[in-house]
């Protein structure tokens, strides 16, 4: 019997890749040294999808393999699926959801301690011998007491919250609605939040209603001892506006995984003290990443079996 053909733009783990190469005909269409050919090959046969957020799956991708049953993205946000069209013809998508809350946030906190402790920066000194040599020690910003804004108190935005509140932070949140029983301040004005807080962690999902939301009147606002934490998407920042704020004194600093054109990350970044980088790391724990391709495999063999899926997006 022929097997199903699965078209894989990323990987899994190795011995969850086995278990896909002994269910489907699996195209590792990121290993090919000419993608193009290689889709046109097999493009009538496709009837899945296996992205991560890197991947783009637009109309001209999902409209080349007409045969499309399912796409399974190996993330929360799924910003890079056209799910509209897709939802249109009839071609189920899914992600993972509620597995990257906790090491989302833990990379939220780390960024915000790094940035606000200097530690990064602290590293460097020991390791080249400044600390024998009795140069002064750069001094660091206590996060106890201070003040956080959270955007966005969703599932991951609800796990940071959680751990600024053992850091004993006094934590506020912005949001299209106000949350029910929750007892953190609710803002419905990001501005206004910015200017009350010490630091602001953005949380959001990516997408046109959140673009550049962090622009330079948001930086003005936060001022010149405010950090910027973001551990959402790129796009939801004014990168230009980010880098001026950060090079002219306008905020104190920033802890950044996410960049609006990864992996390219500004170099005057780069160059600065005040500044934490990560190369999206956020929930790339062996931990999330296993249960992620678990999740994806046990969504294809319940769309196969004619079952509903465990994660379906929809809009």
């Amino acid at each position: 019997m022929k097997k199903t053909t699965l078209l894989a733009l990323c990987g899994l783990f190795k011995n969850q890749m086995e278990t896909l190469d002994e269910q489907f005909n699996v195209v590792h269409l990121y290993q090919e040294q000419n993608p193009e050919a290689a889709l046109n090959a097999i493009r009538d046969d496709v009837k899945v999808i296996l992205c991560t957020m890197h991947n783009p799956v637009r109309e001209n991708l999902i409209n080349a393999c007409p045969n499309l049953e399912i796409i399974c993205c190996k993330s929360v946000g799924v910003d890079n699926v056209d799910v509209a069209l897709a939802n249109e013809k009839g071609i189920v998508v899914t992600n993972c959801p509620d597995l990257v809350s906790a090491d989302t946030a833990d990379t939220a906190m780390g960024l915000l301690i790094n940035v606000s402790r200097r530690y990064v920066e602290l590293d460097a000194y020991t390791r080249v011998g400044r600390w024998t040599s009795s140069s002064p020690k750069p001094l660091s910003v206590s996060l106890t007491n201070k003040k956080v804004g959270i955007i966005g108190l969703g599932r991951i935005g609800a796990a940071i919250a959680k751990r600024c509140e053992a850091f004993d932070m006094d934590v506020s949140y912005f949001g299209r609605n106000k949350k029910a029983d929750c007892a953190y301040q609710y803002y419905n004005d990001l501005e206004t939040m910015a200017r009350d807080v010490d630091y602001l962690i953005a949380s959001v999902p990516g997408g046109s209603e959140t673009e550049k939301m962090m622009n330079a009147n948001i930086f003005n606002a936060l001022g010149e001892n405010g950090f910027f934490i973001n551990v959402a998407r790129g796009s939801v920042v004014d990168e230009p506006a980010l880098v001026s704020a950060l090079q002219n004194g306008t905020i104190a600093g920033a802890g950044l995984d996410v960049y609006l054109n990864e992996p390219n990350v500004p170099s005057e970044l780069k160059t600065m003290d005040n500044v934490v980088l990560l190369p999206h790391v956020g929930a790339a724990t062996h931990e999330t990443l296993e249960k992620m391709g678990d999740l994806i495999i046990e969504n294809l063999g319940l769309h196969f079996d004619g079952n509903a899926v465990k994660t379906p997006v929809q809009i």
